[in-house]
């Protein structure tokens, strides 16, 4: 993906995270509609036809303020009531499955869209309420007909989209909801770093140390700029290769990236040049996000398979769940061309590599947790087995020897928590015989055929 696209898409995934711009936009421009359609009401006085006139609002300026006043309020009302079944949903969610999907909530826009309707007719009945003028010896009254009806009619919307809201909340509570908005968002950050038709180059690093390049800041990586990093070489005459990857906790004052002169050793200015300017082209924040994070959507859904098998939820039904949508993710960067990028200049001299994990650390990050919790019931044990069989499946010629000796290697240390484990003797047969049978499968050489 060229990087413009990845800097916009920071840029998107920065604000829909947030739960205020669309409620500040909304509001500006009821705002602005609450003063203009009082002016045009002025313009419009006596030319409106008697057919759309009678379906305008038609009482006076007392009634027109009481209605105003009605509306203001109760909008207030109902979006404290949104505002707190909002952060109900919130505090359920991070208590429940985990605190890494407060983002999913946080960029619904549902629930921005109906923040901002709120708002907007908040906002735009006082607005319109300062237009209206009661009949005094000062001069005559003034009711805004037209302003004062989409005032009614935005009210009208408001109450459906109260219910609406209500219906889309008590669906994305739900576990399978919440697993399926993570998937997808997973799906959409591989098809952003390592699409279909990516071709992986393999650039030899250098042997030696190298000069070591430290960040000048605290937090994770969350997203590297492709064109700045290779500028920022080519302007310094070096070869560089950033070896923390997007989703990597930095400390200030710790190397995350290495470089090479291409003409001789780099001098202090210029290494000190380099530094900088790499530290400009990363982007560190205190919270992971998916833009260029490819691990994030796994570990989202492993907290939710971890959390269900906890002691205190004891759900082991939603880590099957956790566990399927996991074994479809892995299995999609199995047919993938994972792992780091080269960076290269328009005659293709290597300039930068850029490291991202590939897909036999993608599933070590998996199987870690895997193994140490979910062997403790049975339906999570084969589920856990079945997920190896179905990577390799799906995978099929395309897998590497890579991946073949990395799932064969977890399929042993499934089959030795499965042995370790207190569940029944027959139960760990019946697991057991799985393993086996994936095992043998996964050493021919043809693909996996499918368990029945």
């Amino acid at each position: 993906m060229p990087m413009k696209n990845l800097a916009g898409e920071s840029l998107r995934d920065s604000l829909r995270s947030q739960l205020w711009p669309v409620p500040l936009i909304a509001v500006v421009l009821a705002v602005a509609l609450g003063q203009f359609l009082p002016f045009l009401d002025r313009v419009l006085e006596d030319v409106l036809p008697t057919t759309l006139s009678g379906l305008l609002f038609g009482g006076g300026p007392g009634a027109a303020r009481s209605l105003l006043e009605t509306i203001a309020g109760s909008m207030v009302t109902v979006t404290s009531l949104t505002f707190s079944l909002t952060v109900v949903t919130l505090q359920l969610a991070s208590s429940q499955f985990s605190p890494r999907l407060l983002r999913t909530f946080t960029s619904d826009k549902f629930v921005h869209n109906t923040l901002a309707l709120f708002l907007a007719t908040f906002a735009y009945a006082l607005t319109v309420l300062r237009s209206i003028r009661i009949e005094s010896s000062d001069g005559s009254g003034f009711v805004p007909e037209l302003a004062v009806t989409v005032a009614f009619v935005l009210t009208l919307a408001s109450v459906i989209g109260l219910v609406l809201f209500l219906a889309h909340l008590a669906r994305q509570i739900r576990v399978e909801t919440m697993l399926r908005d993570v998937h997808r968002e997973n799906d959409r950050t591989l098809d952003r770093l390592f699409p279909t038709d990516r071709r992986r180059e393999e650039t030899p690093i250098p042997s030696s140390p190298g000069e070591a390049l430290h960040i000048t800041s605290s937090g994770f990586l969350l997203s590297v700029n492709r064109r700045r990093v290779r500028s920022a070489a080519a302007s310094a005459g070096a070869f560089v290769v950033i070896d923390s990857h997007p989703g990597a906790s930095l400390v200030h004052g710790m190397p995350f990236a290495r470089a090479w002169g291409t003409d001789g050793p780099l001098g202090g200015d210029r290494l000190a040049e380099l530094q900088e300017h790499l530290n400009d082209a990363t982007r560190i924040g205190f919270e992971r996000t998916s833009t260029q994070d490819v691990a994030f959507g796994l570990q989202q859904l492993l907290d939710v398979t971890n959390k269900a098998l906890s002691p205190g939820v004891n759900d082991p039904t939603t880590a099957v769940h956790a566990l399927g949508h996991l074994a479809a993710v892995l299995s999609s960067i199995a047919r993938r061309s994972a792992g780091p990028e080269t960076l290269s200049d328009d005659d293709g001299t290597p300039r930068a590599v850029l490291m991202y994990p590939t897909f036999v650390q993608l599933l070590d990050l998996a199987m870690d947790q895997v193994v140490t919790y979910a062997f403790t019931d049975p339906r999570t044990a084969d589920r856990a087995v079945a997920m190896l069989q179905e990577i390799a499946v799906t995978s099929g010629q395309g897998r590497s020897p890579e991946q073949r000796e990395a799932l064969l290697h977890h399929l042993r240390r499934a089959g030795s928590a499965i042995d370790e484990s207190s569940l029944d003797d027959s139960i760990k047969d019946q697991l057991s015989s799985h393993v086996a049978e994936v095992g043998d499968a996964l050493r021919q050489p043809s693909p996996v055929p499918s368990r029945l």
